[in-house]
């Protein structure tokens, strides 16, 4: 704090602080002008430095009976310096939020919009697959009618590759265009899923009946081993119709005196169901995308079998629904062991 008196004429006679520049300073202001009833402010510059002073005068009686003014100053450059600081780091503060606001609302507007394209890219390719799934069984179709047109007088007997052919085609379709729908109302989810409890037991039993005899025609083997101490709450229909999906891939993609295994257990109110085949197996590449819809890793071998590409994605569907896990995974040293855990 700095302390000096004038005169009322503005003239220093004292100062509390022997600095020349300061009282060369104060000799060159004019001090009278200053309104002594306010806080007033000074700036000293000296030596490539400023000194900001804020400053009030006070009058003062001698004891020889003359009056005079003493200014008490005192040094702000430390505020001014934390001022300017304040207001730097404001600045800098205020930029990066405006950044950082911007950036994150770039990122949430993103993260919002990724599910519509995604599901936009997604119903594009599922229509443009099914288009192009559906086309070729039609492509067929026509194709046999027109030839059977081109010989009103033959009989069936000699036309009979060509009816067997169409009838094929025309399950697939049906086939094709029952399983689209499934996959559609899962879209729209009005597919729901009823539980109750279910013997699972019996249900396998009733599922595997069929599909045994089905492999004994084709010189297959197929075994069930079901192990269910207890009813399982589960889709009873659901749980068929991926029992049914499971085995008709098995059944389908294994050659003669290939073998298959339906094995059932429940642990800890969870149902467990494997399906293990020694057929022809999958690839590595091929684990990775065999749930995705219209996938089939060899398309023309899928389609002389009357596959779609649509079973495994509704079995997928299925467990999910139920709140499990499915995945395919090699089976040694041939095969593949389809693993379901609801």
């Amino acid at each position: 704090m700095l302390q000096f008196s004038e005169t009322k004429n503005g003239e220093v006679i004292a100062t509390s602080l022997s600095v020349k520049y300061f009282a060369e300073y104060i000799d060159q202001t004019n001090l009278p002008s200053i309104d002594k009833k306010q806080i007033y402010e000074l700036k000293v510059t000296a030596e490539n430095s400023n000194y900001y002073y804020r400053g009030i005068t006070t009058k003062i009686l001698a004891s020889d009976g003359e009056k005079y003014l003493i200014d008490i100053l005192i040094n702000t450059n430390s505020e001014k310096q934390m001022l300017e600081n304040f207001t730097r780091t404001l600045s800098v503060g205020t930029i990066i939020v405006i950044v950082l606001s911007i950036f994150i609302s770039w990122t949430i507007a993103k993260k919002a919009v990724t599910p519509v394209v995604k599901a936009y890219k997604k119903q594009t390719e599922f229509v443009q697959n099914a288009s192009h799934e559906l086309r070729t069984p039609l492509t067929i179709i026509q194709a046999k009618q027109e030839l059977l047109l081109q010989s009103p007088g033959s009989k069936i007997i000699d036309k009979s590759e060509d009816i067997a052919l169409t009838l094929n085609e025309t399950r697939r379709l049906k086939k094709m265009i029952t399983e689209l729908m499934e996959l559609a109302r899962t879209d729209n989810n009005k597919s729901t899923i009823h539980k109750d409890k279910t013997d699972i037991n019996k249900l396998a039993q009733e599922v595997i009946i069929p599909y045994q005899e089905m492999a004994k025609m084709q010189n297959k083997q197929m075994h069930l081993n079901v192990q269910c101490d207890k009813e399982i709450n589960v889709d009873k229909n659901k749980i068929k119709q991926l029992i049914i999906i499971l085995l008709d891939n098995a059944l389908k993609y294994t050659e003669e005196n290939d073998s298959i295994e339906l094995d059932i257990h429940n642990r800890d109110e969870r149902l467990f169901i494997n399906v293990k085949d020694t057929g022809i197996g999958i690839s590595d590449e091929g684990l990775k995308h065999i749930f995705e819809r219209f996938y089939r890793e060899d398309k023309a071998r899928s389609r002389e079998k009357g596959g779609t590409g649509l079973g495994l994605s509704i079995a997928h569907t299925i467990v999910k629904k139920h709140g499990g896990s499915i995945k395919l995974i090699h089976n040694k040293p041939k095969g593949t062991i389809a693993i379901v855990k609801i």
